[in-house]
């Protein structure tokens, strides 16, 4: 703890003398005033000789006088003193008025081996910081990609090729999808595709903050903005995702007053913080997502139209589970593996039994639910490695439903022709009969699809 009743000056001496550079200052004629001990040992010589001696009598190769003729800072110059190759800086002094009283100059690294030395110790630091902030996304599923998204259905396909497009552009993006779709999955994979991918999702829920703390979540706020504001103020959201992606999930539920204050920050691409005076311009892309019907709002008076249409740059609209049956029991194997994992348990398949209700089943959760049925079957499962039917919730296990028409008397083989044989029927609608389009639309070789036709005796 510094004593409070130390002299400035004599404190000012031993930061001087202290200090790991060498340090030399001189006056405007060149005449060195101040040479700390360690750079007068250097050269040979004691305060008490160099004080009052030209700077050039006592280093060499010195430009400190240069400087003070020209006021022009050298940073950064290599420098020979005593067969040493050093690094050094040279910077003009100035008093209150403006007037060139003086050149202070120190030698930064003393060995060019040093700076070499230097250099890569900052490039394995940048090596281990690029290394951790991969992990700290991971961590935080922040390296979700369009390959965690599951499925081999055409729509998913569609859906998934045209976020991808989407990813590229500067341009809002509009995210719809029943609950439990995987909305903000989505919104992971188009930052991470992005060129913004380099800094992190800044994310909000619009309808877990309470209306009257909105506008503070979102445009932040100076100090003495409102009572018992923060002293140091705060960054809003907006403010945080400059140069990054602002995912603004349940956009549904934002409040009237604050739409109007998010349009004009979408138009204009600035904000103004509670109780500020100024502007700042961001650069901040919008990702919106909601699983509410905007324009049936729109119709009620309880959503902008022009906000709306400012978000609607792109449309994503999220396929639910129930129309993309046959991505079922891929994502339900995945699901299984991946859980599994997690909870350290050894369940390694569904039965028939199973697969087949899952399949039948609506699953008005979509994805989410889906995932939570089956922690809870692993949960059930005894000593079998295999999910039972008995293993599934009571009304997934009565389920009635069917709207793919499909026999409770079917095998899960027949299942899944009748499933492969709609999307080959699709594709080829699609592609107006061309084969070699319908395949590279499903995604599989050309003779693959012949083989597939001709089992399942499909003529175009």
């Amino acid at each position: 703890m510094f004593d409070q009743n130390m002299d400035w000056l004599e404190l000012y001496k031993i930061i001087f003398e202290q200090f790991y550079y060498w340090l030399v200052v001189t006056d405007k004629d060149g005449i060195i005033v101040l040479m700390n001990k360690s750079y007068c040992e250097f050269n040979h010589v004691t305060q008490e000789e160099a004080i009052g001696k030209h700077v050039t009598e006592v280093i060499e190769n010195t430009r400190m006088h240069i400087v003070a003729k020209t006021g022009i800072p050298e940073i950064g110059q290599v420098q020979e003193i005593n067969g040493s190759h050093m690094l050094a800086d040279r910077v003009p002094i100035h008093n209150k008025d403006g007037e060139l009283i003086g050149v202070v100059g120190s030698v930064v690294f003393k060995d060019i081996a040093d700076l070499d030395s230097y250099v890569k110790k900052v490039a394995l630091m940048e090596k281990e910081l690029e290394y951790f902030k991969k992990e700290l996304k991971k961590a935080r599923g922040f390296e979700n990609t369009f390959d965690n998204i599951i499925g081999e259905s055409q729509v998913l396909k569609e859906t998934k090729d045209l976020a991808l497009k989407v990813a590229k552009s500067k341009s809002s993006v509009l995210i719809l999808g029943e609950s439990g779709t995987g909305k903000e999955l989505y919104a992971n994979a188009i930052h991470n595709a992005s060129y913004r991918r380099d800094f992190e999702m800044v994310r909000l829920n619009c309808a877990s903050i309470p209306h009257d703390l909105l506008e503070s979540e979102l445009f932040g706020y100076e100090y003495g903005a409102f009572t018992g504001a923060k002293r140091e103020g705060k960054l809003g959201k907006i403010e945080i995702a400059d140069k990054s992606t602002l995912f603004l999930d349940e956009i549904g539920d934002l409040p009237l007053t604050m739409q109007a204050k998010l349009l004009r920050f979408l138009q204009e691409k600035e904000i103004e913080k509670i109780g500020s005076t100024t502007i700042k311009k961001v650069d901040v892309r919008v990702i919106a997502a909601t699983n509410k019907n905007l324009e049936e709002m729109i119709r009620h008076k309880t959503f902008r139209e022009d906000l709306y249409y400012r978000l609607n740059i792109f449309k994503i609209e999220i396929p639910p589970l129930r129309e993309r049956k046959s991505d079922i029991p891929i994502l339900a194997k995945f699901l299984l593996r991946s859980k599994a994992n997690e909870m350290d348990r050894y369940v390694t398949e569904f039965n028939d039994d199973a697969m087949r209700l899952l399949i039948d089943y609506d699953w008005p959760g979509n994805v989410r639910e889906l995932e939570n049925t089956i922690e809870r079957a692993i949960n059930l499962v005894g000593k079998e490695a295999a999910i039972t039917k008995h293993h599934l919730p009571y009304h997934i296990r009565e389920h009635k439903l069917d709207p793919y028409g499909y026999s409770k008397s079917e095998s899960l083989k027949e299942m899944v022709a009748q499933l492969e044989i709609k999307e080959i029927k699709n594709a080829l609608e699609l592609s107006l009969g061309n084969k070699i389009h319908a395949a590279k639309i499903l995604k599989i070789s050309r003779t693959s699809l012949y083989e597939k036709m001709n089992r399942y005796q499909l003529e175009v």
